[in-house]
């Protein structure tokens, strides 16, 4: 079993930054993959940015030059980050930290964010 919990969410003007946090704990030794995850009201949840347990990093598109992904490893949890610059009113949405192990999914309870003046 894995745990995750998120942090670091909020309000924040346009053009702002913010930083997400997510502790892993549990069976860390066994997750691959971990992204973040962000789902708008009437909308489906996206894939926002992953990065592999090799460090390898994918982003959406939409995000690209602004959120950057980090993972690092400490005694008995992981971490992973993503610091978010320059936001936009689209960006406000709740934020879900994902990994995977094993083949299956994990997600956190999730974190608001939201960009407004």
């Amino acid at each position: 079993q894995v745990q995750l919990v998120e942090s670091g969410g909020g309000l924040v003007q346009p053009g702002g930054s913010l930083r997400l946090s997510c502790a892993a704990s549990g069976s860390i030794f066994s997750i691959n993959t971990m992204g973040w995850y962000r789902q708008a009201p009437g909308k489906e949840r996206e894939l926002v940015a992953s990065i592999t347990s090799y460090g390898r990093t994918n982003y959406a598109d939409s995000v690209k030059g602004r959120f950057t992904i980090s993972r690092d490893n400490a005694k008995n949890a992981k971490y992973l980050r993503m610091q978010m610059n320059s936001l936009k009113p689209e960006d406000t949405a709740v934020y879900y930290c994902n990994g995977v192990s094993w083949g299956r999914d994990y997600w956190g309870q999730g974190t608001q964010v939201t960009v407004s003046s």
